[in-house]
């Protein structure tokens, strides 16, 4: 066969690969069904469990087990992913009705792992196999080929309730994501059973049976009046606190007790939560907080904070709402997979969509059980006609010379062959037309049914049928019929499963903190050569000054309302709050100053470290290892930014000395090779702080500039080279940008 080249545009190929891998994920991993609420992932993991036979009745199975069942047949992604769908649908503080009853260690609210899937174990919950997985048998959804079509999988759970209100959602796809917030069962029950009375009924009508989303953490939603918007059109946020309760001690004082926390604040950032307060301790921001203790269990949150007296209360309160995750915002993306494409719903869409498949699953349900009993009616008439032709239908059998004869002289009066004692009983059998079921069921009867009474159930099992039959056929023809079944089904799962709303939905007004004016000081920053920063009142400083000499790289004074300036190596300059420095005492504890900006030890080596406000009034040298030199207007460094580029660094280059300069003076420039060179520093423009600057020494191919020393009139600076001392001051004046002299020892 010959070759055949299709020429295509490359860029043709990846848009459309790219758009392919985009649907994908959107609509096979990350996006819930607005039918069941389910992601793939989870809707394969119920499956599987339903399988596997793990039902709430039932011994827990190993959950290693049931994410291999899973990855092999339905979901080829990974048991990572598998094993935490099934994690987060056992764990009661992130589901509002968690759908897997987990045993061992499925992780904790405070962001603690669960154990290794080799380790914990589940089963189904029982709402979960009976509103989520019951009736499959009856052809009540359509069932797909899996991933090698080697199994079959249903496209979608038959589930009762609208789980992706009562659930929520969250998911990251490409180019979009889904963040649904959980609601209470009943609620959305009563919501659901009105929109089934007057499909007309306003998003407004709808709010009047769901007041908000219940998070399984409680709070309090504070932004009641816009979850009208929220709701309409599917997007917004919600704003949510913790609820805190304070406890009069004995001797005056105070505690306040965290005891609901807002649901973004699960796992990690509750620690965050309370190093946010220390922090707060630390800065001098309170001095209301005299302990911090986390005394949470598995019988809830309690976090205590000690006041000491007389502290105000609900300006400490607002302050944690302000200052801290106590207040936190939930994004509300209703996103969901609607027929077929992702859509964004409002509460209304979400419930008809519920109800249309509630009415599809019901339609399917009743048309198969339908089916049945017409065809055990069918065979139950057989029977019953059996009964009363019963002496014929055994000169049949006894008569017979196999049993494919009898067969055909029951369905269709066949009766040559057949040895018959009397003619008035083969007259009968001509006459015969059952059909081939009830046929069947007659050549399998068993001679006990003869019995009267058995005769009589069966005339009691066919009349019941009848009533079935009857009951089925008004439900499939009456929409009203069908609409009760529901409306009975929905309410007695809220009869069994509901449980009290967790959440408050309120009006609450914003919270105001009246942050204390910080009293303006003079203070001296003390920073070690391991980068360690403390702050202390002057006085403090001067009655201890040899050793804080002693001890000390860096020593600035300035105001605590200043900033200091940390420039690096790197090129940048990092700045603190002087108020953001630890306070206090000589010998009190100090911090790194990597924890108080965005200044890494381990990437940068710190150059200068010097006082925004005191470099308003000085120019800086800058200095790099391949010689470039500038001086640069102090003010250009008082910027708001954390972090900026102090200069420009040619590739390969690095700083390697910064320096506040006078106007008047020398400089000496040191490179490896032992070259040095003496210029003035006027030689030296004064630059933008984004330029690279100007040469100062002319290098060899492979040497740099290692130290840069500032000559004042007047002083003699010496230095040792080659183990012994060189007067800097003596050596002879050259112009920048040339080689310098070698010095040797």
């Amino acid at each position: 066969m010959q070759e055949q080249i299709i020429k295509t545009e490359y860029s043709e190929i990846m848009q459309k690969s790219y758009i392919d891998y985009a649907m994908s994920v959107i609509i096979a991993r990350a996006l819930p069904d607005v039918r069941d609420g389910l992601k793939p992932v989870q809707r394969r993991t119920l499956y599987d469990m339903y399988e596997l036979g793990i039902r709430y009745d039932r011994p827990y199975r190993k959950c290693a087990r049931i994410v291999g069942d899973t990855m092999g047949k339905y979901h080829p992604h990974g048991d990572s992913s598998i094993y935490e769908a099934l994690v987060v649908m056992a764990q009661e503080f992130k589901k509002g009705l968690p759908l897997v009853d987990g045993h061992g260690n499925f992780g904790s609210i405070e962001g603690d792992g669960a154990a290794a899937m080799r380790y914990t174990e589940a089963r189904l919950q029982k709402i979960t196999q009976e509103a989520f997985l019951a009736d499959l048998d009856k052809n009540i959804v359509d069932f797909v080929p899996n991933f090698d079509e080697t199994e079959k999988e249903p496209s979608v759970l038959p589930v009762r309730i609208p789980n992706l209100l009562v659930n929520g959602a969250d998911g990251i796809a490409v180019g979009m994501a889904t963040s649904i917030p959980p609601h209470n069962l009943g609620e959305v029950v009563d919501a659901v059973v009105a929109y089934m009375e007057h499909e007309d009924i306003t998003t407004k009508e709808l709010m009047q049976y769901i007041k908000g989303p219940d998070f399984p953490t409680g709070g309090i939603v504070v932004n009641k009046d816009e979850l009208l918007s929220i709701y309409e059109t599917g997007t917004g946020k919600i704003k949510i606190r913790g609820r805190v309760e304070v406890e009069q001690e004995k001797g005056g004082r105070t505690k306040l007790v965290i005891t609901e926390i807002p649901y973004p604040m699960i796992g990690a950032n509750i620690g965050k939560f309370l190093n946010d307060i220390c922090a707060l301790v630390e800065t001098k921001k309170t001095s209301d907080i005299v302990d911090i203790s986390n005394q949470s269990s598995k019988e809830g949150i309690r976090i205590v904070l000690e006041l000491k007296r007389n502290a105000d209360v609900e300006n400490l309160k607002n302050m944690l709402y302000k200052k801290t995750r106590l207040e936190d915002t939930f994004g509300v993306n209703m996103l969901a997979v609607a027929d077929g494409r992702p859509e964004t719903l409002g509460l209304k869409d979400i419930i008809r969509h519920h109800v249309e498949f509630q009415f599809e699953l019901a339609g399917r349900k009743y048309e198969t059980l339908l089916l049945k009993e017409r065809e055990k009616r069918e065979v139950q008439e057989g029977l019953i006609r059996a009964v009363d032709v019963i002496d014929v239908i055994i000169e049949i059998l006894r008569g017979s010379k196999n049993l494919k004869q009898a067969r055909e002289c029951l369905i269709s009066g066949q009766t040559e062959g057949i040895v018959f004692r009397t003619r008035s009983a083969a007259k009968i059998a001509a006459g015969l037309r059952f059909t081939e079921r009830q046929a069947t069921a007659i050549l399998e009867m068993r001679l006990y049914k003869l019995i009267g009474l058995e005769i009589d159930a069966l005339m009691k099992e066919h009349a019941a049928t009848q009533k079935n039959i009857a009951l089925y056929e008004d439900i499939l023809n009456n929409y009203d019929s069908m609409a009760a079944v529901i409306k009975k089904e929905l309410l007695q799962l809220k009869k069994e499963y509901a449980v009290p709303r967790k959440t408050s939905v309120e009006n609450a007004a914003e919270a105001v903190f009246e942050e204390k004016k910080q009293e303006e000081q003079e203070i001296v920053v003390l920073m070690d050569r391991f980068g360690y920063v403390r702050s202390m009142e002057a006085a403090v400083y001067e009655r201890n000054k040899e050793a804080a000499d002693a001890e000390s790289r860096y020593i600035i004074r300035c105001m605590n309302t200043d900033r200091l300036a940390l420039f690096t190596d790197a090129g940048r300059m990092h700045t603190v709050k002087a108020a953001d420095v630890p306070f206090g005492k000589f010998r009190d504890k100090s911090v790194p100053v990597d924890n108080l900006s965005n200044y890494e030890s381990t990437k940068e080596r710190l150059l200068c470290v010097a006082s925004v406000n005191e470099l308003k009034y000085e120019k800086l040298l800058f200095v790099t290892a391949l010689g470039m030199c500038k001086l640069v207007d102090g003010t250009e460094f008082d910027v708001a930014k954390r972090t900026v580029a102090a200069t420009k660094l040619l590739d390969g280059d690095e700083l390697i000395a910064v320096e506040a300069v006078a106007d008047q003076g020398q400089i000496v420039l040191q490179s490896a090779e032992g070259l040095f060179l003496r210029f003035a520093l006027s030689e030296i423009p004064e630059k933008k702080k984004a330029a690279a600057g100007v040469r100062g020494m002319r290098l060899a191919q492979e040497d740099r500039l290692t130290q840069a020393y500032l000559l004042v009139p007047g002083i003699e600076i010496s230095i040792e080279h080659h183990e012994k001392p060189l007067v800097l001051n003596r050596l002879r004046m050259g112009k920048r940008d040339t080689k310098g002299v070698k010095v040797r020892g």
